[in-house]
């Protein structure tokens, strides 16, 4: 007989509402505009490590969006100000106890901030949701450093490959520094991270993604982004965001490159994006939130198709 119940407790359930509810209600009185983009685009990310699914709209092909981003920056660069998003987003190849293909993203911009104002916020609105624990804020350099022994933004390319084999107990020779820190960061520093709510910053200039860079106080090129991490686990990710649409396109290319070398199908650079900020994105902060982690955090809940109505359930799930 098919399993055909929710994965979730009623009791979950109704916590859930109530979180949700209590996020709406932290913008509504701040004053930041509720939006509902759509989840279907003609473009993907081009981001190596996160795959979109794809579907057929009219016979073209179209893609579940992994993140509202892009259409809520067009949003930003028409004037809407300070906006957020609650909704669904999709990522192939994410299952797993703290994965799903399906999930809940919490997305927001604050139009004239930056990225610590942005922490600061993040840190008031899970703490207005309950969440009770100490609070750090560490530099990506020195937790790195500490664990593993080596400047992640000055270490040789070979030297940090080699590390990366060492702890992965496979060959990382060819790969890129991107993806080495990546893997010595989520293998080494991450279990090493402190219990509570911990914010990372200052990322290396590699891993900027959508972030603008800068220097920080000893010289190195940094990203100007964060990682909220809580008691281990990655909730959150947010940046001081790139503005320059040159810059933007020229990190797409990049993309685009890494994706061909890891033999990844190509995606085509989101154009109305670019033409957005083309004619102005204003000067913006971000984050994106894993609402079903964070429940999982709140309800110490270990397995997220445990605060889903219907979690992907016997299909491998690890």
């Amino acid at each position: 007989m098919a399993h055909w119940q929710p994965t979730a407790t009623l009791e979950t359930l109704r916590y859930r509402a109530k979180i949700l509810a209590q996020i709406r209600q932290f913008f509504e009185v701040r004053d930041v505009l509720e939006v509902d983009v759509p989840v279907l685009s003609e473009t993907g990310v081009t981001d190596l490590h996160i795959d979109c699914l794809q579907t057929q709209v009219g016979g073209a092909i179209q893609y579940l969006q992994s993140s509202p981003e892009y259409f809520m920056k067009r949003l930003l660069a028409s004037g809407s100000g300070s906006i957020y998003s609650l909704g669904k987003a999709f990522r192939d190849g994410e299952r797993g106890r703290r994965h799903h293909p399906e999930f809940t993203m919490l997305e927001w911009y604050r139009t004239s901030w930056d990225e610590c104002q942005l922490v600061e916020e993040v840190t008031l609105l899970l703490r207005e949701l309950g969440l009770g624990c100490d609070t750090e804020t560490l530099m990506y350099g020195d937790v790195f450093g500490r664990v593993i022994g080596l400047n992640p933004h000055t270490v040789p390319l070979a030297q940090l490959q080699q590390k990366a084999s060492s702890i992965a107990g496979d060959d990382f020779s060819n790969e890129s520094r991107s993806t080495c820190l990546d893997l010595i960061f989520s293998l080494s520093v991450e279990p090493a991270l402190p219990n509570g709510l911990v914010f990372i910053r200052n990322y290396p200039a590699c891993q900027a993604a959508l972030a603008r860079l800068d220097k920080d106080p000893m010289g190195n090129i940094i990203a100007r982004r964060f990682e909220a991490f809580l008691n281990g686990v990655e909730l959150a990710n947010g940046y001081y965001e790139l503005i320059d649409p040159v810059e933007q396109k020229s990190r797409f290319d990049a993309d685009l490159a890494l994706r061909q070398a890891e033999g990844k199908p190509a995606m085509s650079v989101d154009t109305r994006l670019l033409a957005a900020m083309d004619s102005g994105l204003p000067s913006c902060a971000g984050v994106a939130l894993g609402v079903d982690r964070l429940l999982m955090q709140l309800l110490d809940i270990d397995d997220i198709s445990h605060v889903m109505p219907f979690g992907h359930v016997g299909n491998n799930c690890e």
